[in-house]
Formats: C-alpha cells, structure tokens, sequence
C-alpha cells in the first residue's frame, strides 16, 4: 500500500524548511572525518552519475549547493550540508557502480559509504536513487539489500522522469512498488523526480521536512 500524498500543509511546512540558509559543513573521505551525529541526517545514495547532486540541488532551491558532473564517480567524498542552522543535514554520498577512479579509491569510497551507512545513530532515512530510464539495477538491488541488513529506513527515488512518456513512467512506478513490498527497510512511497523540472521535489521536500520535525 503507498504512502498518502503530504498535503498543503506539509508541502508548506517542507518549502519553508528548505528556503532556509543551507550551507556546506564538511567532506569526509574517512571515517574518523565525519562530523558529530548531531540532529536528523538525510543521505542520498545511488548509482554514479544518478543524479544525486542535481536532486540536493533542487530540493534547496540553488544551482551549485552539492556539485554535479557529467563523469561519473565525481563526488569521492561524504559530503555534509547543514539546513536551516542544524534542523536537517543533507548527506551526499559517493555513487556506487561505474566510476573513472583506480579500483583502489572505488574500494576505499565504498567501504567509507558502508560503514556510515551501518554506524551513523542519527541517520533517519537514505533516499536511494534509480534512474528512471532503467529502474532499480543489480548494484542498486544490492545496495537495497544492505540497507535492509544494516536497518537503515529508506525510500526509493526515481530521477530523470522527464525523460520518460507518461505511459513508460506509469509502468516504471508500478514495477517499483512491487519491488519494494520485498524489502522490509523500504518506505512504501516512491519519490517520482525531476531534478531539471522540479517535478516531484515539493512532495519530496514535505517527506524530508516531517522527518526534521520529529513526525
């Protein structure tokens, strides 16, 4: 069964929270190098080249908050954003899959991810990123199922969706959800994105904000 859609009110509650100053705290590439587990933590996990910056990006409202590129593998680092002084801290994590780095720093990145991801006490939920073009691949299956493992409450976000009919879409959806019902971690709503037309980011922004309060 899905999620009911947030009403005005938390689309309210979710656009005022992410119109506040949001600034760059740290990037950690050890663990020793994470900030104190202060406050909610909301992470952003997926595929390399997904879309995770660009999403951080429009979910604040700014252009250049989290860096984006088009070579995959680019953010190497855990990259931490504190919103509206401390009531949320956004968290940008290396993509996993295919990247331009030695295997070498691809295994160290990884591992850094992993161990946040099991250790981290204030992590509320990982909003885990599929293209929609191709859904939910087996680095993205395998991702799911650790997150299942480690206990970590997480949502599924589909990106790019303006690049796909509203026909091939619909069936991108209903195939998620299906999938979902097999992972006992799993939130039961899919984020439906676009982070270039803004599609699905206030719903988003509602989820996210309701976290931050406690809800």
């Amino acid at each position: 069964m899905d999620a009911p859609a947030p009403g005005p009110e938390a689309l309210e509650a979710g656009r005022y929270l992410f119109a506040q100053p949001c600034e760059f705290v740290t990037a950690a590439a050890r663990l020793d190098g994470l900030p104190p587990p202060d406050g909610v933590e909301i992470a952003f996990a997926g595929r390399s080249n997904v879309g995770k910056s660009s999403l951080v990006n429009a979910l604040t409202g700014r252009r250049n908050l989290a860096r984006t590129s088009n070579t995959p593998g680019r953010t190497r680092q855990i990259n931490f954003f504190s919103l509206g002084g401390g009531r949320l801290t956004l968290v940008d994590l290396p993509g996993y899959g295919y990247a331009k780095a030695a295997k070498r720093e691809i295994a160290d990145w990884t591992g850094l991810v992993d161990a946040y991801l099991r250790g981290r006490p204030n992590l509320r939920r990982a909003v885990l990123l599929a293209d929609a073009r191709h859904g939910a691949r087996p680095p993205d299956l395998r991702a799911m199922a650790m997150l299942d493992g480690a206990a970590v409450s997480w949502q599924l976000a589909l990106t790019k969706t303006d690049k796909l009919s509203v026909e091939a879409l619909d069936r991108r959806v209903g195939d998620s959800r299906a999938l979902l019902r097999s992972h006992p971690a799993a939130y039961p709503a899919v984020a439906v994105t676009s982070a270039r037309r803004g599609g699905g980011v206030a719903e988003l922004r509602a989820e996210l904000a309701a976290l931050a309060a406690g809800a």
